[in-house]
């Protein structure tokens, strides 16, 4: 079955080690969410797995659909059907979405291709109302004034368009209100289907209440620490973190 596999998985950053052994496997189809408290590595593996160069692994790997991706570049990695949704979504001033849509697109193409203009806006607008997202979107340049609303939105109707195999959401509730939030989810429950695997970061069990998820995964000092159903979530909702540090024997 066609998955991401992590398998013991180390990686430092300026000497210090972040991850330390972490194993985690989600399939097509599925969607995963991994919680913990901040500083416990879980934006630190979405970026290990999108190729941020700042990381250094160290030990283990990440196999897409059986291969490596570890010596990729991140767009080669992208281009096998990985996407990463930010935590806090960069602004590209003077770049408008859909010239922005259009370029990622293109770079998919085979070399000497060229994008249908026509099929592109057919595409991007068919999109843009299963998201419920305005029209006005496409001329705006990437996220500069957005709401944090807007932008994670920005964000679903990236992963609409690429269509990748697997989505790695790094915290999307990050700053949005309970409105925002809602919209956002919708947007991508949406996109869920047996083609995508979907890889939800985030702190809080509030956003487990409006996509649920088939399996949830407790991150603690860079290791899962205890896996479990959606209700496992809710524990943690009422116990909080420390109630899943790890027991050191002597």
């Amino acid at each position: 079955m066609s998955s991401i596999a992590i398998r013991d998985l180390k990686v430092s950053i300026d000497a210090t080690e972040i991850i330390r052994g972490l194993d985690l496997e989600f399939h097509k189809g599925e969607v995963h969410a991994i919680m913990g408290p901040n500083g416990s590595g879980k934006s630190t593996l979405a970026k290990v797995m999108a190729g941020h160069p700042d990381y250094e692994v160290t030990g283990g790997d990440i196999l897409l659909d059986g291969e490596s991706i570890l010596d990729l570049e991140p767009e080669e990695r992208s281009r096998k059907g990985l996407f990463l949704a930010f935590q806090y979504p960069i602004e590209i001033p003077g770049v408008s979405n859909a010239n922005f849509l259009r370029a990622a697109l293109q770079a998919r193409l085979p070399e000497g291709e060229e994008l249908d203009a026509v099929e592109f806006y057919e595409r991007l607008y068919q999109k843009m109302d299963t998201l419920e997202i305005r029209r006005e979107f496409t001329s705006r340049s990437v996220n500069e004034g957005f709401s944090g609303g807007e932008k994670k939105r920005n964000e679903i109707l990236q992963m609409a368009m690429l269509e990748p195999s697997y989505a790695v959401l790094d915290e999307t509730d990050s700053g949005l209100d309970v409105d925002a939030l809602r919209v956002v989810a919708n947007g991508v429950n949406k996109l869920r289907s047996p083609k995508i695997g979907i890889l939800l970061i985030t702190h809080y069990q509030r956003l487990l209440n409006y996509i649920v998820p088939d399996f949830v995964h407790v991150m603690y000092e860079g290791r899962i620490v205890r896996s479990g159903d959606k209700e496992l979530a809710l524990e943690l909702d009422s116990q909080g973190y420390d109630s899943l540090r790890p027991v050191e024997t002597v």
